[in-house]
Formats: C-alpha cells, structure tokens, sequence
C-alpha cells in the first residue's frame, strides 16, 4: 500500500487535539467565522498584479524575470492564500460568494485551479494522508522520478503548479467538471486571451512565472514542504513560525489550521496563544529560506517524507467539531 511513503496506523492527530483544546478553552469557539476584509487582500494583490503586467508588457525579459521572483511571486503566494481561506468559506458566509472570490482570485495565477482546488483540498482535510483521496500526497510515480537528487528536486518545486495538476485524477469520489469547475475554466481562457491579445506575451508570462515563482521554487514553495513532510516522525504536520507569515497571511500555522479549518487566517495565531500547551510539544520550522535548502541538499528528504494511512470510510476522516 505505502510502497515507499511512510505507513501510519493512527488516524491524524487534529481532531482529538481539537476536542482537548476546546475542553479546556471553549473560547477559542469565539476565533470561528468571517473575515470579509480579506477581499480587500483579493482586490490588491489581483490590483498590484494586473498594473505590473501592464507596466512590463514592453520591458527586457530579464526585468520581466527578477519582478516576477521578487515581488509577483508573493502577490501570487498571497492571493492563493486568499483562494484557500474561499475553499473554507472564511471570507463570506454563503459558500457561492466565495467561490466566486475565489475565481477571481485565480486570475492573476493563469492557470484555472481555484474550483478543483477546493474540491480536493476539502477531501485532505476529511482524508489527510489517503493515498486515494488526498491530493496533498504527491503521486507514486512522481515520488519516483524526482528521486533524492537536487536537480530533481529543484525541477519538482519549479513545476509544482503542473505536478499538482497531475494528482487529482487518482482521487476517488471527486468529479473531474462541474459547473463551477467549467466557470473556473472558461472565466480564466477568457482573461489570458485578454492579456496576451491586449498586453502582450511579456505581460502573460510575467502572470505566469509569478505562479510559477510563488507556488514552487521560491522559499515562499518551501511550505508545501512544511507542512506535511516528515522530519520528526511519528508527527505529521507541522507549522512554521517565521517572519514571512506577515506577507503569507499567517499561512504557517498549519497545526493550527487542521485544528480549527473553520478560522480565518488572521485569528490563527490566537489559538496558539490562547492554548500553548497544546502545541509547546510540537516540531515546528522557523526559516523557509533554510527549509528549502535542507529539502534540496538532503537526499534523504524526499516526495516519500510523507505519512500515508489505509483508506477510512465517510466520516472517519478529519472534521471539526463545532
């Protein structure tokens, strides 16, 4: 079944973490719901990425390059932020209103992602580490092309957007297209014609390179392997606690975020501060910078640093109970 992925017996740790915490501090209840002005972080990171397409349609390529790794790759980061905080319903409270942020949101990224996005990131926080159902886990014959070596590495965290769109095939139980994955698809078509009939190709690929820098081999990509790669077995997830969680919109915590899936990301950090002991005894990563480099240099981190478990059945998997 693991075939090289670490094999778990136990269940993820997240729900009964969620119940002693809400045992001993049922305030936390208070940290669940909205935060609508995170519409406000969708308007401006969207804004700032559409006036620099604009300003470089007509610049040197290498200018078109350094603007996307240095300053388009976190509006890029942080706008899938704002798409994953839509997947959980956290900006609005009607679910059709924040999948339309979150289209919107997708459109800088000119790749259509931010509908299946939702559909199967949904499943790994009911499914985490169920090889059939969770996306996060990368692919077996993935794991195995990439290997242990730097380069291969390197080329697996430079194409993670295409690796990622590779996964959700396998799932079970998840419709490839519905309506508002077609929505998601035909809106985004749409906008890149847009840019590449009006703006021009350097303006498309700075959008592009952006998504590319933001979501992969940025030390911004480095918490795709925080977050669920082993370093300190039997843990399975851990947070990073770091500087770039201010331009991250605190996606870091993501100890914090299994727990309570149900809290925006500006409260996150008052779970860990109203419940310390809850996460004192925990693993946690302080640099992505360093975490970045330690996954390219150590051959024995590779895509297989995961845990997997046997598949459970409806309702067995990760909820929150409240």
């Amino acid at each position: 079944m693991s075939e090289g992925f670490l094999l778990s017996p136990d269940p993820p740790p997240h729900r009964e973490r969620t119940m002693r915490i809400l045992a001993a501090h049922p305030e936390v209840r208070r940290f669940i719901g909205v935060n609508s002005a995170s519409l406000a972080v969708v308007a401006a990171g969207a804004g700032l990425q559409f006036v620099l397409a604009y300003l470089l349609r007509s610049q040197s390529w290498w200018l078109v390059v350094a603007t996307a790794m240095l300053v388009g790759a976190f509006a890029s980061h942080a706008l899938w932020v704002m798409i994953h905080e839509c997947t959980h319903n956290l900006l609005f409270r009607n679910p059709r209103w924040n999948t339309l942020a979150g289209i919107f949101a997708n459109l800088p990224h000119i790749l259509p992602s931010a509908v299946s996005f939702q559909r199967y990131h949904l499943k790994h926080h009911a499914y985490q580490g169920v090889y059939e159902l969770d996306a996060d886990v990368p692919n077996r014959w993935e794991a195995r092309l990439i290997g242990h070596s730097p380069l291969g590495k390197a080329v697996w965290m430079l194409l993670f957007p295409v690796f990622q769109i590779t996964r959700p095939p396998r799932l079970r139980e998840i419709r490839p297209v519905d309506r508002w994955i077609a929505m998601n698809f035909l809106v985004q078509i749409a906008f890149d014609a847009a840019v590449w009939a009006w703006l021009g190709p350097r303006a498309f690929f700075y959008l592009l390179f952006s998504t590319f820098f933001g979501l992969g081999l940025h030390p911004l990509g480095a918490r795709w392997i925080q977050e669920h790669y082993v370093f300190a077995p039997p843990q399975e997830t851990y947070s990073y606690y770091g500087p770039l969680n201010t331009v991250a919109f605190n996606v870091g915590y993501h100890n914090e975020h299994h727990d309570f899936p149900s809290v925006p990301w500006n409260r996150l950090p008052r779970i860990r501060e109203t419940a310390p002991e809850a996460y004192e005894g925990l693993v946690f990563h302080r640099s992505w910078t360093g975490l970045l480099l330690r996954f390219l240099g150590d051959p024995a981190i590779t895509l297989f640093s995961r845990e997997v478990r046997v598949g459970r059945g409806p309702g067995e998997g990760e909820t929150t109970p409240v």
